[in-house]
């Protein structure tokens, strides 16, 4: 941690991954007019690189917490229907 960090102490928090089926997945509910929207982060290690999923909804929560579960529960979701085709463009 920085100098400035441990005097002032730091402020991001950096999401924490959960595993599920060989994937990352990171609840990051978005701050939006006093609610949090339902986002997450997908990632999946391949051979030659790091894929990543950004998941937005527009489910909005009053809680950060409940959004972060429900982006961890849709995430799963989506993991489990789409797979790698999620990644494609």
């Amino acid at each position: 941690m920085s100098l400035f960090g441990r005097l002032f102490g730091n402020k991001t928090k950096e999401p924490v991954a959960e595993v599920y089926n060989g994937y990352r997945i990171f609840a990051e509910p978005m701050k939006d007019d006093g609610y949090y929207r339902l986002c997450a982060r997908i990632e999946l290690d391949t051979e030659t690189d790091v894929r990543v999923h950004q998941m937005i909804r527009a489910d909005t929560f009053n809680d950060e917490g409940a959004a972060a579960d429900a982006a961890i529960a849709k995430a799963k979701q989506v993991i489990d229907q789409q797979g790698e085709k999620m990644f494609r463009t």
